[in-house]
């Protein structure tokens, strides 16, 4: 596996997503816009859903980082939040499964350690989607194989962080293995609030080993609604969850 994130490093992986209701939020349209990221030189998709995860594995060769957005009621966390999502996301074909890593509770008391085991027991690389540096930290001591900072700015104890959080890229790039030695095993992924090339270099410099980049790409509604709101005829817009 240590192959696939060699193809990653270096790169951009590219969110294909839609919002719910969205003419966009369709299989055929998902897998047409993966399709198209691959053609523009992206080392990965992401891609949530089961269905939007079959269509795009039947059309690109780039790995896929799998995910499932599944709300429990009395629960935060929403991106594969038991083992249940898990399971159905390795039989999609995906070659990565995002998961939220932050500490908030988990449906079912499913721990954190159970997900990635789960991810690993499926042959799938685990990837944490988190919001700090401790549970950064955290999902690599219990062998997450790729931290992001997906989450930072969308939990209540992060919320109004500027993005791209390049400090928490800076953070997560020298966490330290047992003993207090560097490891460079740790694969940083900068995720949130990129929404320009320039920012894609910046997360670089700052020790990200890849990037991810999806409403600015892929997601026309709120592409459409930026415009729309310099004009007189702004409407509200959506809140966007990651």
């Amino acid at each position: 596996m240590s192959e696939l994130l060699d193809e990653l490093r270096g790169g951009l992986i590219v969110s294909v997503q839609a919002w719910p209701g969205s003419a966009l939020d369709d299989p055929h349209v998902i897998a047409a816009m993966a399709r198209a990221a691959q053609e523009g030189d992206a080392v990965a998709v992401r891609v949530q859903g089961v269905a939007n995860l079959r269509a795009v594995r039947a059309r690109v060769q780039v790995p896929i980082v799998g995910l499932i957005k599944r709300d429990y009621p009395g629960y935060e966390p929403y991106i594969t939040p038991t083992l249940d999502e898990v399971a159905a996301i390795a039989e999609t074909g995906a070659d990565i499964v995002a998961f939220d890593a932050t500490a908030r509770a988990r449906p079912g008391s499913t721990r954190l350690g159970g997900i990635v085991e789960a991810i690993h027991g499926a042959g799938r690389l685990a990837m944490a989607d988190c919001a700090t540096l401790e549970e950064g930290r955290t999902a690599a001591a219990l062998g997450a194989d790729l931290v992001a900072t997906t989450l930072c700015g969308y939990t209540a104890e992060t919320a109004g962080t500027p993005l791209p959080a390049l400090d928490l890229v800076a953070a997560l790039r020298a966490v330290r293995g047992d003993g207090g030695a560097r490891t460079d095993t740790t694969f940083v992924v900068c995720e949130g609030g990129v929404h320009s090339p320039c920012q894609v270099r910046a997360a670089l410099d700052a020790g990200a080993d890849a990037v991810v980049v999806g409403t600015a790409i892929t997601n026309v509604d709120w592409l459409v609604r930026e415009f729309a709101g310099s004009t007189d005829t702004a409407r509200n817009r959506y809140r966007y969850r990651p």
